[in-house]
């Protein structure tokens, strides 16, 4: 794998020009794609193999034009205090909005009058108009949204209160703000990091081009495979974060390459042969995990998944490709002023004198020294934390364990399900409907259940009346037959909240007792057949991806104990992290800080979506910084000194990454939706347990109990996995050949002794 790598980091370097263009050749072609592809559309959201699909199948079958999958919207009225919305001047306004509603667009499908279909409360303070349209919410045009949002507006001044809920006035969520910031702080972390505009530039470029083509890939793709419009969120929330990271590994690898008197395309080689043999499996692992989703049966899941893996590759590619190229554009320039005078010190003196000179700036802080040396320079950060790590091993162990454990404890509270206008914050009309329907005829009424009924007419009239004894139900409609008479719909009003427990119950209880041919859905059955759907996904997946993961860490590391340990340290981390998510949106702790208006549910996709894309996350710093201590070891080194080396190499640049990629999630935070902004600190707080806690305490400590042993394969074992030479060892013999000098190689001999 290294010496593959090895000629690839070469090639492109020589080859810099044409590499650069194809990059950009492909940018420019990915961007007229999806310039020129049809818009995109909000992807059919499909359960397979659940009663809530099955009915919403069977309602599209047997009431053909019902647009069951269409856009609504509910239009509330309240009446001024002490008046009634049956006032004859009030009532006039109300139908007066009916019917501009039903000539406001051609893409309303029907308009319900509230005093003929008995939506006025019994105190007469309230009444709505329900509306349904012909396409999904995002299709809706800005011409149809603008007659939805101007309904009423007689009415208003009049006096009444007007409020619009459901989903038709749901739009794309728009970030934009979140990711500026993110890459920002990105900026600034790397400016800090390498101490060189040029050098903090390049991650910054390569990952913006290789997100830039995911997503254009995405976009021009997205009518055919029927991608969702949120497709692109989830690609571009990974890609940025794991296209800045991966460049960053190799260009730092580069710098210490360059510092230690290796010429520049010699340099490059190795950078990527090393560096980025870490950044292939840490993106496999990254692929395995987002590929893995597809095991929930659940396409909309899946097809995010594979968008975002598809751009994780490229930002693989990206790396080990266009960052050697543009190091080659770079030159000197991506180096540190310290390192650039030193090598211009040593290009001036004959070749004993360079030796010379090499060995006296081996003991800059910036540059670290070779895997086997500097043992004389003055230790950093990494370093210092590193021995302290191995002084207190237990110490730092237990306190990682114990404080991650108590930030856990609240998980075991955990109660999924899925965001509704309950969700939305105080200030938007979507949520005052939400709080006016609630007040004037009950919680329920903002999640209507649709039970579709497959018989004919008495076998309709005795699910209904099934369905009036069950405990939980507050009204049930007479049963609507269909034009041919062997199917009908029953609406179900719960007395609970559509989020609640009593409202899952109910639909549990309805599909116990009223018989095979009675199948309940709408969106709230919808979301509680999608959160068990979830929740029966949980263990398989989690097995899926850890044991993939596990065998491929195996193959790194040639070891057993490191991959189990990394795969433990992860388990702890998210089980944290998805603490912390109850403890701010269930439980509502610090929520003021972070924006949570109101308390509710998890997503309910927000496990299994954490596991899998922290997961992926987490292994870039495994990989990266233990890759550093076996290379160590291998070359020589106690096991020790190999986690010291380890850290002096690593840590600096794992903490960058780490910084950068919790500034790019935490971007999100601010979004107004609730659930981007719980993804955003999900996947934030996650990276800081994950990178902090566990890969720059836990990690240590665990490998310094363990000693040699953490390194121990058995013999069959060892000679059945493949070889990938993720240390570079085979590079220390064929590249100094290449090079002439092999000096830096013999730094690295003369640490077995």
């Amino acid at each position: 794998m290294a010496s593959f790598l090895y000629k690839i980091g070469r090639s492109a370097f020589r080859r810099r020009r044409l590499v650069a263009l194809l990059w950009v050749a492909l940018l420019a072609l990915a961007g007229f794609g999806a310039a020129t592809a049809p818009a995109a559309t909000s992807s059919s959201f499909s359960i397979p193999g659940t009663e809530a699909q099955r009915a919403f199948d069977l309602l599209e079958e047997r009431f053909p034009g019902s647009n069951a999958d269409g856009a609504t919207a509910r239009v509330v009225f309240k009446a001024p205090e002490g008046r009634s919305v049956n006032d004859p001047e009030l009532k006039a306004e109300v139908t007066e909005a009916v019917a501009d509603l039903t000539s406001g667009s051609d893409q309303v499908a029907s308009v319900s009058d509230p005093y003929a279909s008995q939506a006025v409360s019994q105190d007469g303070s309230t009444a709505y108009i329900s509306v349904t349209y012909k396409t999904n919410p995002f299709e809706l045009t800005e011409s149809t949204r603008s007659a939805l949002e101007q309904t009423g507006e007689a009415a208003r001044e009049g006096g009444m209160t007007v409020e619009i809920g459901g989903d038709a006035l749901q739009t794309i969520p728009h970030t934009g703000a979140g990711e500026i910031v993110g890459v920002v702080i990105a900026a600034i972390v790397l400016v800090i990091t390498f101490g060189s505009l040029v050098a903090a530039g390049l991650p910054l470029v390569t990952a913006l081009i290789g997100v830039g083509i995911g997503i254009s890939g995405i976009t021009a793709l997205a009518s055919t495979l029927d991608l969702g419009t949120t497709t692109s969120t989830l690609a571009m929330m990974i890609g940025l974060a794991v296209g800045i990271d991966y460049a960053l590994f190799i260009v730092s690898r580069y710098r210490v390459e360059r510092a230690e008197g290796r010429d520049a395309e010699e340099a490059a080689g190795r950078a990527v042969g090393t560096a980025g043999s870490a950044v292939v499996f840490a993106g496999l692992t990254v692929i395995i995990a987002l590929v893995g989703l597809a095991v929930v049966n659940i396409p909309m899941l899946s097809k995010m998944g594979f968008a975002a893996a598809g751009t994780v590759a490229i930002a693989v590619l990206v790396a080990l490709t266009l960052i050697p190229a543009l190091l080659g554009f770079a030159g000197d320039r991506v180096l540190g002023r310290a390192v650039r005078k030193a090598l211009a010190a040593e290009d001036a003196e004959d070749a004993e004198d360079a030796k010379d000179a090499e060995g006296a700036k081996d003991g800059a802080p910036e540059t670290g020294g070779a895997a086997g040396g500097g043992e004389t320079a003055k230790p950093n950060a990494g370093t210092r934390w590193a021995r302290f790590v191995l002084r207190r091993p237990v110490v730092v162990l237990l306190a990682g364990v114990i404080g991650l454990g108590a930030v856990a404890v609240p998980a075991a509270s955990l109660q999924v399900g899925l965001p509704d206008d309950g969700s939305q914050p105080v200030s938007t009309t979507q949520r005052k409907a939400y709080d006016l329907l609630s007040e004037g005829f009950g919680p329920g009424f903002n999640g209507p259940l649709v039970v579709v009924v497959d018989g004919d007419a008495a076998a309709a009239e005795s699910a209904a009346e099934t369905i009036r004894g069950i405990e939980g139900a507050a009204a049930v409609t007479p049963p609507t037959p269909n034009k041919a008479g062997d199917a009908a719909m029953i609406t179900v009003i719960p007395e609970d909240r559509p989020s609640s427990k009593a409202t899952e119950d109910l639909v549990h209880d309805i599909r116990e007792q009223s018989g095979d041919d009675v199948y309940v859905t709408g969106a709230t059955a919808m979301n509680i057949d999608f959160s068990q759907r979830m929740n029966d996904a949980l263990l398989p997946y989690l097995g899926l991806v850890v044991g993939l993961a596990f065998l491929l860490l195996m193959v790194v590391f040639r070891s057993i104990l490191v991959p189990l340990k990394a795969a433990l340290g992860f388990l702890l981390s998210v089980v944290a992290a998805l603490g912390a998510v109850v403890a701010v949106f269930q439980w509502g702790w610090l929520g003021s800080l972070f924006g949570v208006e109101q308390t509710g549910p998890i997503m309910s996709m927000m496990p299994i979506f954490m596991i899998g894309v922290v997961f992926g996350l987490a292994m870039d710093y495994e990989v990266f910084l233990v890759t550093r201590m076996r290379e160590a070891y291998v070359h020589g080194q106690r096991p020790g000194e190999a986690i010291v080396t380890g850290f002096r190499h690593g840590a600096r640049v794992v903490t960058a990454a780490a910084v950068i990629m919790i500034a790019v999630f935490a971007g999100f935070i601010g979004s107004s939706e609730q659930m981007i902004k719980m993804i955003g600190f999900g996947l934030a707080i996650a990276v800081v347990f994950d990178a902090f806690v566990v890969r720059m305490a836990i990690v240590p400590a665990v490998l310094a109990l363990l000693g040699a042993k953490a390194w121990w394969l058995p013999r069959w074992l060892d000679r059945a996995l493949p070889d990938v030479d993720v240390e570079g060892d085979r590079l220390r013999g064929s590249a100094s050949a290449s090079d002439g000098s092999g000096e830096g190689d013999a730094d690295r001999e003369l640490a077995r002794v």
